[in-house]
């Protein structure tokens, strides 16, 4: 009779354990891939920012607003004419700094400066860096700067007369890097910066 009764006791485990490994396997949810929500675009539409005393003027998207910089304070005279175009709705900016160029030394340190700013602070961890020559139909000549990778900006430029104004551009968010779940958020702005720079004009 004991005999039996282990005999049932040992079959009623195996079958609980059983049940147990095949439940589990059937909830088995490593290596399945990572989503993202979907995300809902405005209309693109634009407008002008045409300050009166800014060396500048450009298109931007009505679901973005320009403020002035204030991440820097000092004597130098371009702060007045450094300003930022937000993007709240994707948290993101895109800062641009403008310089005077006061000779042909000047220029040439205000490119190599931009190459630095994409070569040396991202070449460790993009995957591939990009720079295309510009020139728009508003005669506004420039560099843009396609990173690859998780970067914290996936885009740059500069745009420039040659002879006294500089202005440099850059995308960036306020959230970690990561350039699957920002690929197109960067490449819906990616246009709206194409704008900026199609329409931009020197006063």
């Amino acid at each position: 009779m004991k005999k039996i009764f282990f005999t049932a006791f040992l079959v009623l485990i195996s079958v609980s354990f059983s049940n147990f490994f095949f439940s589990c396997n059937s909830n088995y949810t490593v290596g399945k891939k990572k989503g993202y929500f979907k995300i809902d675009f405005p209309e693109k539409k634009y407008r002008l920012f045409d300050q009166p005393g800014y060396p500048y003027s450009f298109e931007y998207p009505v679901y973005a607003s320009v403020i002035k910089d204030t991440s820097f304070f000092d004597d130098r005279p371009e702060n007045p004419w450094w300003i930022n175009v937000d993007i709240p709705e994707f948290s993101g900016r895109i800062y641009l700094s403008y310089k005077v160029i006061t000779s042909r030394n000047k220029l040439d340190t205000l490119v190599g400066d931009a190459y630095k700013m994409v070569y040396k602070q991202h070449a460790l961890i993009s995957t591939g860096i990009t720079d295309s020559l510009m020139k728009t139909a508003n005669g506004v000549e420039g560099i843009y700067f396609s990173l690859a990778g998780n970067t914290a900006t996936a885009n740059q430029f500069f745009l420039t007369d040659s002879t006294k104004n500089f202005l440099r551009g850059a995308l960036y968010f306020n959230t970690t890097p990561n350039a699957d779940s920002l690929g197109v958020v960067n490449d819906f702005l990616k246009q709206d910066i194409r704008h900026l720079i199609n329409t931009f004009k020197w006063k």
